[in-house]
């Protein structure tokens, strides 16, 4: 071990402590894919129901990742210092400006998941699109398109992607 610590202390000129928080970043990042993975394979033995699974796949895909986060921030948060609170304070004042639109997205998909005005499957009219619901992300929702050039309201085959900010 003592080797490996003095190789990249050496090499990369990274500290001791550095070198711990980056292992321990990795085990974070490691264990919480294999508990995400071991979830969802108990998930598609005990459930045929794919509308269940897509919810299960859905919540863990955003779920996990800000666990990481905040887990991560928790390793890595004593390396900076006092200086920490002034420094996120103006770090996340310039991302809230220069993201304005993301941020818009993300704060629609929160409308959709809780108010629920839609949910995959259901038919939608918004602006001048309408059609049948197949997906919902992060930043957008995605519809498969009726009407227009086909009648009877029948599918016409085109997928149109929709920003979540849209609904706001």
């Amino acid at each position: 071990m003592n080797q490996i610590t003095e190789f990249f202390r050496n090499t990369f000129n990274i500290s001791t402590d550095s070198q711990l928080n980056i292992l321990f970043s990795v085990i974070i990042v490691f264990s919480l894919w294999l508990i995400r993975l071991i979830i969802l394979k108990i998930v598609w033995r005990q459930t045929e129901d794919v509308k269940q699974r897509y919810a299960w796949k859905s919540v863990l895909s955003y779920t996990f990742p800000v666990v990481g986060l905040f887990l991560i921030i928790s390793v890595w948060f004593h390396a900076f210092g006092a200086e920490a609170g002034a420094f996120l304070g103006l770090l996340t004042a310039g991302l809230t400006i220069a993201l304005k639109d993301p941020l818009t997205n993300i704060a629609g998909w929160i409308f959709i998941l809780i108010c629920k005005p839609f949910t995959v499957g259901d038919r939608i009219h918004i602006g001048k699109h309408a059609g049948d619901v197949i997906d919902i992300r992060l930043f957008q929702f995605t519809i498969l398109e009726i009407g227009k050039w086909v009648k009877a309201d029948q599918s016409t085959g085109k997928i149109i992607h929709i920003p979540n900010g849209k609904i706001l």
